[in-house]
């Protein structure tokens, strides 16, 4: 199985690198993020880049893939929602729709928060985009699409 981890420097995606390069089954682990991990494995491709809303430059070797783990985030914590939807949303919608693309046969996973509101409606900021997020992922052409969400990652703020 040949996987891609978008933010494996962060605190989720750590975790998914670390079980990845564990688990026998996955021959291809690759990277993208803006700094690389620091790790060293056989298994193991990073690929730093500057710009995931033009994964362009590194489409060619986004393909061949079975799963993407997409463990990029911020709290909305200080931020406008114009601010936390152009990361939530608009960041989430570039890489998978680039992914959806390149490797439309893949299980994308989002990772999202607990409480998220896939009704769009609600009164509070954050819930309604990362709602929004997960709808805008599980409407794209993959093999497979899920959010995961965890009472133990619930976002900070109530934006």
């Amino acid at each position: 199985m040949n996987v891609v981890i978008f933010g494996a420097t962060g605190m989720v995606g750590q975790g998914v690198l670390q079980e990845c390069l564990i688990d026998a089954t996955v021959t291809r682990v690759l990277t993208v993020g803006r700094s690389a991990t620091g790790a060293s494995h056989p298994r193991l491709k990073e690929i730093v880049h500057a710009d995931f809303f033009n994964l362009e430059p590194i489409a060619g070797e986004l393909t061949d893939l079975d799963a993407c783990f997409f463990c990029l985030g911020i709290t909305s914590l200080g931020l406008s929602e114009t601010d936390y939807t152009r990361i939530t949303y608009d960041l989430t919608m570039a890489v998978a729709g680039t992914l959806a693309r390149t490797s439309p046969q893949m299980t994308f996973l989002f990772t999202s928060g607990a409480s998220a509101d896939s009704s769009e409606q609600g009164t509070v900021m954050w819930a309604r985009v990362k709602g929004k997020a997960e709808n805008g992922v599980l409407g794209l052409p993959f093999s497979f699409a899920h959010h995961l969400a965890s009472a133990n990652t619930t976002p900070s703020g109530t934006g």
